[in-house]
């Protein structure tokens, strides 16, 4: 308390109306609470929309590389001609997804598809989730068609079918490669997460918005949303990149 006495004066007025702030916008009425049930939505929007992008991803980089890889030497017939479309429609989904803005993609699954469901946060991981899995769907198969064709030969050897070859030695492998990749998307996902409010989602920046709302004041809680977003990506930035290095160690 002596310190404070030996600050300037406008300096001290300034600590005050900061504390003022600080007590309207999360003290009083325990204001807060928007921000940490925000928080919880948020990170179980983006855990469970990462699970369904990976699994999206994962069955188009397959059906994607296999077309790529098998095309030229397959023979005409029923499975040339659904493995063709099948990569047709993939392609198509790649490209409408990865050419629109997330936000009109949550909006038109909301208002339009799935506009008699009123579950906000199933329709944003599922919103979330198909967008994510057009990028994580490129990001599995440039590590698929990383993998030189010497390991499908290998895996032919020992008698595997194609199948089994890329479930036991070409699909493990490609995850290892991607891994650090697939990290990188989980971040780029959980800030993505910030436009749910377009649908009036309560995620958290939905909950520092309802405090700007009430207390008229916009500084101080959209800086607490944008200070926890931030620490979060550091903190997944930091696990990534001790990831690298793990697996740069194990590689040697």
């Amino acid at each position: 308390m002596y310190l404070l006495l030996l600050l300037p004066d406008w300096l001290q007025k300034w600590l005050d109306d900061i504390g003022e702030q600080f007590i309207l916008n999360f003290v009083k009425d325990d204001r807060y609470m928007y921000i940490v049930k925000g928080l919880g939505t948020t990170l179980e929007v983006t855990f469970f929309a990462v699970l369904l992008g990976i699994a999206l991803g994962v069955i188009c980089a397959i059906i994607r590389s296999t077309y790529d890889k098998c095309i030229t030497d397959m023979r005409r017939g029923v499975g040339k001609v659904v493995l063709s479309f099948t990569n047709a429609l993939i392609n198509l989904y790649l490209t409408v997804i990865r050419g629109t803005p997330v936000v009109v993609q949550l909006m038109i699954a909301y208002f339009v598809i799935f506009s008699s469901s009123k579950n906000k946060v199933l329709v944003a991981i599922l919103a979330f989730g198909i967008n994510s899995g057009a990028y994580v769907a490129e990001i599995i198969r440039s590590g698929i068609m990383s993998i030189d064709n010497g390991q499908f030969e290998a895996g032919r050897s020992l008698g595997f079918n194609y199948v089994q070859t890329m479930a036991y030695i070409v699909i493990p492998q490609a995850f290892k490669n991607v891994l650090p990749a697939l990290a990188n998307e989980f971040i780029v996902l959980l800030k993505e997460t910030s436009v749910s409010g377009y649908i009036g989602l309560e995620d958290m920046t939905k909950g520092g918005d309802i405090i700007r709302s009430r207390t008229y004041s916009a500084f101080m809680p959209l800086l607490a949303v944008a200070a926890i977003y931030l620490i979060i990506v550091i903190f997944f930035s930091k696990l990534v990149s001790l990831l690298e290095r793990r697996l740069r160690n194990s590689e040697r």
